[in-house]
């Protein structure tokens, strides 16, 4: 759905009631406040609206980018609201969680924090950033919560920064089907476009609130822009793979896939 920005109210799935544990992961990798992270004002208004139908946990989890920690960067956005956890993925515990694909695009696993794992409901709430490579929205919001460092037994010390990696667009993809999120939320108050520098660009007014299934959303929100975003591709063509590998007749990984 899209919404009006000064018009918008977060209405909760009914799935939220139930929940005991609501994830929402913000963008919020450095410590410059909206359109370059999420909006603390779309934020309040997630929050407000959790909390007209449910007491559930409410987490906010992120990956500072390096030269920051996550702590630092919640303070600098003054996500300071009560009753919400802010919780660090460099300091958590982590698993490896396996890609439902039976061929993924580069990623076989991925390990994220074990936290995900407890939680009954996600959201993904991205500004709209809009970077040479295309649109960065809701589903490459999903990549800060890869830790940049891998400290297990075994595992190796060297960084491992998925932004990097030479099939960006493939990762998200895989990602998607990994974790999949419940909720897409694309602050397009403002459009912001940048370069390679992602605290460095150019605001455009847009006045806009997309919401709706990650894919979806991320989809919805590139048609009305104008512009492309290689990961749903690949997603769109990945889709296809999951209604092969059916138990029961139903999709395995994201509901309704």
């Amino acid at each position: 759905m899209i919404y009006e920005a000064d018009e918008f109210v977060f209405e909760p799935p009914p799935e939220v009631a139930r929940a005991r544990r609501v994830l929402v992961k913000p963008c919020a990798r450095y410590p410059f406040a909206y359109p370059v992270s999420t909006s603390r004002e779309t934020l309040a208004t997630v929050v407000a609206g959790i909390r007209r139908v449910s007491d559930a946990d409410i987490l906010f989890l992120e990956s500072a980018a390096p030269g920051y920690t996550a702590r630092q960067v919640y303070q600098a956005l003054n996500y300071d609201f009560p009753r919400v956890m802010r919780w660090d993925v460099e300091e958590s515990f982590t698993v490896e969680v396996e890609n439902p694909l039976a061929k993924p695009f580069t990623m076989s696993t991925f390990r994220v924090p074990n936290i995900i794992l407890y939680c009954d409901y996600l959201i993904s709430v991205a500004p709209l950033r809009i970077t040479p490579a295309g649109a960065s929205l809701t589903v490459p919001n999903l990549l800060g919560l890869i830790p940049r460092t891998r400290r297990g037994q075994g595992e190796s010390l060297e960084i491992n920064d998925l932004f990097c990696h030479p099939d960006i667009e493939g990762v998200m993809a895989d990602l998607y089907f990994t974790l999949p999120f419940d909720l897409g939320i694309v602050d397009a108050r403002k459009k912001f476009v940048c370069g390679n520098d992602p605290t460095q660009g150019r605001e455009e007014d847009c006045g806009l609130i997309f919401v709706g299934e990650p894919y979806d959303v991320d989809r919805e929100a590139c048609r009305f822009m104008g512009v492309d975003a290689g990961y749903l591709r690949l997603i769109q063509a990945a889709r296809g793979q999951l209604m092969s590998q059916n138990v029961d007749g139903k999709p395995v990984g994201k509901e309704g896939a």
